[in-house]
């Protein structure tokens, strides 16, 4: 069945399947950054200083 869709729909290209790539690769490096961005501001605030530490969140 996989040879059949390759043939009606034609192979993925190196390019487009490196573009696929590349945009999951930013979309992954963002969440990261957020994930730093939360962290930091929550230590600034300084919200969680009694009960629990910052490092011990799942984001």
């Amino acid at each position: 069945m996989d040879s059949l869709s390759n043939i009606i729909e034609g192979p993925e290209t190196k390019k487009e399947a490196s573009q696929k790539n590349k945009k999951r690769r930013w979309r992954e490096i963002e969440a990261i950054q957020e994930k730093y961005r939360l962290r930091k501001e929550l230590q600034e605030l300084d919200y969680f200083t009694d009960s629990i530490a910052v490092n011990e969140l799942d984001f």
